[in-house]
């Protein structure tokens, strides 16, 4: 990292989908920042721990579970104030974006879709604003596929509009509790899941071309932004979003 945010030493972290993609960025960063980071994601990530623990010398705390299990959602959060302490940040990370064709899509996908990617993004928030004292900062990754309105993928883009609009409201209903909420848009982050299955040579290089910078972005370009939201150096910044994409959309 370029920068420290020395208010986050020691401060309680926990991300959804914090063992792989972004969210294991994100982790490193925040441990790089000497936070205590809690992470939830489906699939063991023993691994990652013991060698974000070897670096860092202090490892993360990982609870399997599936976030589309509110319940036990909630209650990884709780597990990890009780190992951590209150609550500082919040960052909905875990997503699911899924190409469909928009006259193949059922309910089921419909729903499933959302699930992830919307409304276990309000009950972590829901959670979080209970176990935040006094303040706090949530952060709720988007994407800008929907500023775009791109095809192929109807209900993660219907998603992340709503998440920019729920980050809105609830940003302003917990704005007097000290509790900021914002949102960071993404564009193509190069993961290991998007090179396997979505990100060819043609696709890449057509994509590179709606940038401004001509380099593909990695995980890590998401890190440093997201510190400065979780820091107490945007601490008059709610109800935003911010996008970070290499100058793929404009906002403003």
């Amino acid at each position: 990292m370029n920068a420290s945010f020395h208010d986050l030493q020691g401060a309680s972290v926990f991300i959804t989908g914090g063992g792989n993609g972004i969210g294991a960025a994100l982790t490193d960063g925040f441990l790089s920042q000497g936070a205590k980071v809690a992470f939830v994601g489906r699939s063991d990530a023993s691994g990652f721990v013991r060698e974000m623990g070897d670096k860092h010398e202090q490892a993360p705390l990982f609870i399997q579970c599936d976030i589309t299990d509110i319940p036990a959602l909630q209650g990884a959060m709780d597990q990890a104030v009780a190992v951590h302490g209150p609550l500082n940040v919040l960052v909905n990370n875990a997503a699911n974006d899924m190409r469909y064709d928009a006259m193949d899509i059922t309910e089921a996908d419909w729903d499933s879709q959302h699930a992830v990617n919307a409304k276990a993004y309000f009950f972590a928030c829901q959670k979080a604003a209970s176990l935040m004292a006094p303040k706090g900062s949530i952060i709720n990754y988007s994407s800008i596929t929907y500023m775009m309105g791109l095809a192929g993928m109807a209900p993660y883009v219907t998603a992340n509009a709503g998440i920019t609009g729920m980050t809105r409201a609830l940003a302003r209903e917990w704005g007097p509790k000290g509790i900021r909420v914002n949102a960071i848009a993404p564009g193509w982050v190069f993961t290991e899941k998007q090179e396997t299955m979505w990100a060819t040579p043609e696709a890449k290089a057509a994509f590179l071309q709606k940038q401004c910078l001509q380099e593909f972005m990695k995980p890590q370009d998401m890190v440093g932004g997201t510190l400065f939201l979780a820091s107490s150096t945007s601490a008059m910044m709610t109800g935003q979003t911010i996008v970070i994409d290499a100058g793929v959309v404009g906002t403003g």
